[in-house]
């Protein structure tokens, strides 16, 4: 059984600079001939990672870090009531057999493992009962005590949703590998856009009023956009990574459409306070492939006397319904949350390609009972 939630959102953003280069520029790319705001996957990604404990307790949640040596230590010590020494030579000993590439800082990993945090309380588990014992072997011995609790067992399974979701890929440990459920499209807008440079100047407060002069001056740059976000959830995926738990891919599911339709990029924020909600959110349920509508926008959408969001919208209900014609790519069901446009004969063709506008909570609902309903029939 293969299914794929496909989640297509046009959001417009104010001046920003939500994701940068390492020169400081607004991210861009060239797209149908022009340049267009970019906004990375990776970036979109953190956000709503980090939206998630909004909905879901943290400690329920994973870690993507080079201190898992130092986060199951400071676990030992609260649980085992261990001191912070102890603490941490059990940690080390215990992932030693992991084989990972140590970092340049003391109890540090090379790169980044992403892990949940329920899966180091269940390696702690494991030994906490002997505990009094191990503290007191030297460091051969520890580490040839902890030699066959099986850290690699307990960290390929029950996962917690962000790695479910995201995936993670391990260099040093293939079979710690997990295939991400999720993509994420790289955010374009639907037109050229350009980068503007924003000067500014600050006063110091406690110059006279004769210095005119400036304390600092200083440049930022910033674009505007009105940017299409696409990603896709497989289902099936999905429900693999969590081991079968239908119930618990259908919540995850819920948590992460919620999260990614309403997350944000932090980058500049206070400076542009940029933060805006979706125009348009339509999710289509697939059984054949995940269907990227980026091409609605190839030719970009020209600035009318309404700006460019209704023609981005328009474009991309027609694309969205060529899709289906040409291609064969018809979805099982469309959800989709818009403003009812005033005039009637442009809304009977939104309605017809995006279905009837429905509130955030609703459009969430909706595809969750059916994704229920998709894995319920492919249990039969």
């Amino acid at each position: 059984m293969r299914c794929y939630i496909d989640v297509h959102i046009l959001q417009t953003v104010p001046p920003s600079n939500i994701n940068r280069d390492d020169a400081g520029t607004p991210k861009q790319a060239v797209y149908g001939g022009v340049k267009r705001a970019r906004v990375s996957s990776q970036a979109w990604k953190r956000a709503t990672r980090t939206a998630f404990a909004d909905q879901i307790d943290q400690a329920q949640l994973g870690s993507r870090t080079k201190k898992i040596s130092a986060l199951l230590a400071e676990r030992l010590t609260a649980r085992g009531k261990l001191d912070p020494e102890a603490s941490t030579r059990v940690a080390t000993s215990l992932l030693a057999d992991l084989g990972i590439k140590p970092g340049k800082k003391a109890a540090e990993t090379a790169y980044l493992l992403f892990f949940g945090r329920p899966q180091l309380e269940r390696l702690i588990d494991r030994i906490e009962p002997d505990l009094p014992r191990l503290i007191g072997l030297d460091d051969t011995e520890l580490t040839a005590a902890l030699k066959n609790v099986s850290v690699k067992e307990v960290l390929g399974a029950g996962h917690p949703i962000d790695v479910a979701l995201f995936g993670r890929m391990v260099a040093d440990l293939p079979a710690l590998n997990v295939d991400a459920a999720t993509q994420v499209a790289h955010a374009l807008s639907t037109h050229a856009a350009e980068v503007e440079f924003d000067y500014y100047t600050a006063v110091d407060d406690e110059n006279p009023k004769e210095d005119t002069g400036a304390g600092m001056i200083g440049t930022v740059e910033f674009q505007s956009a009105t940017l299409y976000r696409f990603a896709t959830v497989g289902l099936h995926q999905l429900v693999e990574n969590l081991g079968g738990d239908t119930e618990a891919a259908v919540e995850a599911l819920r948590v992460f459409l919620t999260a990614f339709t309403t997350s944000m990029p932090t980058g500049h924020e206070n400076s542009f306070a940029h933060r805006t909600t979706p125009n348009l959110l339509t999710v289509a349920v697939r059984g054949d492939q995940p269907v990227n509508l980026v091409s609605a926008f190839e030719q970009p959408v020209r600035a009318q006397q309404k700006g460019v969001l209704d023609g981005s919208i328009d474009q991309f209900a027609k694309e969205l319904t060529t899709a289906a014609d040409l291609w064969g790519l018809r979805p099982e069901l469309i959800a989709s949350t818009y403003r009812t446009p005033g005039d009637a004969e442009r809304g009977k063709v939104l309605t017809s390609a995006l279905g009837p506008s429905a509130p955030l909570t609703k459009v969430i609902e909706t595809v969750a009972d059916a994704a229920r309903a998709r894995l319920a029939s492919a249990a039969r």
